[in-house]
């Protein structure tokens, strides 16, 4: 008699259906849709983790903008400044200190602003 694969199979079947906890329906319950299903949601998580970093960059450079503005110069011109001035600080960072710290922020486009001669 050949040998089948009984427990093992049974094992992997059980990984898959444990890993579609809290999906609705079928995609929970039968095991062809849930193969699928997984398939998807790996493609769709594989793609959105480069798209979050995507997203996070857009957000600091609007708040970024958004700062620059009040204090009359143009995102573009700050960040040339940035890098004439040599200051290293990435757009998180410095997002994050336009909004818990303005007094530094102010610090730092005096720095921009001079590098730059405005």
């Amino acid at each position: 008699m050949r040998a089948r694969k009984g427990a093992a199979r049974t094992q992997a079947n059980k990984r898959l259906f444990k890993r579609a906890e809290g999906f609705v329906g079928g995609r929970r319950k039968l095991l062809r849709t849930v193969k699928e299903t997984l398939e998807r949601a790996g493609a769709f998580a594989f793609r959105d983790r480069r798209a979050k970093k995507r997203d996070f960059r857009r957000l600091w450079i609007t708040r970024l903008s958004a700062a620059c503005q009040e204090r009359d110069i143009r995102y573009s011109q700050f960040i040339a400044g940035l890098k004439a001035a040599n200051i290293e600080l990435d757009r998180k960072s410095l997002s994050e200190i336009a909004i818990a710290d303005p007094a530094a922020f102010d610090a730092v486009m005096g720095e921009v602003k001079a590098a730059l001669k405005l």
